[in-house]
């Protein structure tokens, strides 16, 4: 059954299906303009995905050839997945911000088996054992890594300039960077009063950067072709700050539901990187490897249950802390190590 639901002002979102995902849906944003209607994401490259997306546009007496735009919070396949189609369908634009657009272009022209090769090096550096590297070798082998989502994402035509007002005519939409959860991630700031008479500086769509009920996946930023040492999770809390401090009415994310009070949310996710941190040190008493590390952390099911394609985005975010502890001194690579193991300081 379609689910829509209408935020008031010209604003809709629908619920759009995410296959064999415990997040469920992303949720779609419908925004009128002068000259027609724009979404904000579009959702999984999925059959059952599209049917949602044309179904629920049908239900608000919109057709996918009637949209203007595309406008994506940031390139991950649940958020950016069916553009391309909506473009094929409605001849409409596609923005993203340029450093995503970059994965995107990257990811586009590379072979099949880049990603793979570059995740099984990448895993036996930080210590993951051989059965967890044999079926990721063995995939690359099959040509299973034709199957990767996002191999042929859409390119983008248009770009997202931080600070600036989108090009949406009869609405006031303004791009903030927020780096983190990838590094071309956008908030979307409608500065505009709330319908609803709601007190604040008016709406906010979130992508993934903030949502109600869960902590966004802080990662590396995985470029192959790059060896700059960055820091998402260092990124991912200045953005945070950055958007607790617009006071807006009301938040519009990618995922879960709207809610208010994004100041207090954003105050419960510093606090919970800062616990996380702490925690950290105190398992780094003793040299451990990233994925040790990942193995010791608190995640939503015991480590046992994870799945292996999880794992690898555990330890990812294993090492995105560490990477923090390292830079804000709190922690060290240990000398000669291999593979390379990190300790409190």
């Amino acid at each position: 059954m379609t689910q829509v639901t209408d935020h008031g002002g010209g604003v809709h979102s629908i619920k759009v299906p995410i296959p064999d995902n415990p997040l469920g849906h992303t949720l779609v944003h419908l925004v009128d303009t002068d000259r027609g209607p724009v979404l904000v994401d579009t959702g999984w490259d999925d059959p059952e995905a599209w049917d949602t997306l044309v179904g629920g546009l049908a239900a608000l007496g919109v057709a996918v050839t009637d949209i203007h735009g595309v406008v994506i919070t940031h390139h991950h396949p649940d958020h950016h997945g069916l553009s391309g189609q909506v473009r094929e369908a409605s001849g409409a634009w596609i923005a993203m911000h340029a450093a995503d657009t970059a994965i995107v272009r990257r990811t586009r022209s590379s072979e099949p088996g880049t990603w793979l090769a570059y995740l099984t090096e990448k895993l036996a550096a930080v210590g993951a054992p051989e059965e967890h590297l044999a079926p990721l070798r063995a995939a690359r082998t099959r040509g299973r890594a034709r199957t990767v989502p996002g191999l042929r994402a859409a390119l983008p035509d248009r770009e997202i300039v931080p600070g600036e007002l989108l090009d949406l005519a009869g609405r006031r939409l303004r791009a903030i960077w927020t780096p983190g959860h990838t590094p071309g991630h956008v908030c979307l700031h409608l500065e505009e009063d709330h319908p609803a008479g709601l007190p604040g500086r008016g709406r906010l769509f979130s992508g993934d950067h903030l949502l109600p009920g869960i902590s966004p996946h802080i990662g590396l930023y995985e470029d192959p072709d790059d060896t700059t040492v960055t820091d998402p999770l260092g990124d991912y809390l200045d953005s945070l700050e950055r958007i607790g401090r617009l006071g807006v009415a009301e938040v519009l994310p990618a995922h879960q539901y709207a809610f208010t009070d994004a100041a207090g949310r954003v105050r419960e996710l510093l606090d919970h990187h800062e616990e996380r941190l702490t925690g950290l040190l105190a398992l780094l008493a003793v040299p451990l490897t990233p994925w040790q590390l990942a193995e010791r952390m608190e995640w939503n099911r015991p480590w046992a249950q994870i799945p292996p394609a999880s794992r690898s985005i555990a330890v990812s975010e294993a090492e995105s802390h560490l990477r923090r502890l390292v830079k804000l001194g709190r922690a060290e690579a240990v000398t000669g190590s291999e593979p390379v193991t990190y300790i409190a300081v």
